[in-house]
């Protein structure tokens, strides 16, 4: 019985990983596929480099997402990820710059970067869990 108790943490700790990264790798891989449009997009914004920041923006949601997802380093790649999210929420969806028939959906988009955000702070927090790679470690 006590290990039914200990069973349902560690399988809700997975699933949340699991669920918390699918965002990142489905992105991640959607700027290989696109890549010149995200080279573009970036460039739009006024950033420079842009081929080196969607580079970056690749390992960051693809390498994070599955470091996560898997439970290595999952603390570190979170980490990552938190300040990857939340300058792309600034930089890229600043409904308050926008116009007013795009500011909508821009503020949800915003939101959902904030949220992720948080999500992944409970895995810099507390960790990876017991079914992953570091079994709870950095």
């Amino acid at each position: 019985m006590n290990q039914l108790k200990t069973a349902g943490p560690a399988y809700a700790s997975l699933i949340a990983r699991v669920l918390i990264a699918l965002i990142f790798v489905a992105s991640g891989a959607s700027k290989i596929t696109g890549f010149e449009q995200t080279v573009g997009y970036i460039a739009s914004k006024g950033l420079p480099l842009p081929a080196l920041g969607a580079i970056a923006a690749i390992v960051v949601e693809l390498g994070g997402g599955l470091m996560v997802i898997v439970g290595w380093r999952a603390r570190w790649a979170a980490a990552a990820m938190i300040a990857f999210t939340l300058a792309a929420a600034f930089i890229f969806h600043n409904f308050w710059g926008v116009p007013a028939d795009a500011a909508q959906n821009q503020m949800i988009h915003f939101m959902k970067n904030i949220s992720m955000a948080g999500g992944l702070l409970y895995v810099l927090i507390h960790g990876s869990g017991a079914y992953s790679l570091d079994g709870n470690k950095a």
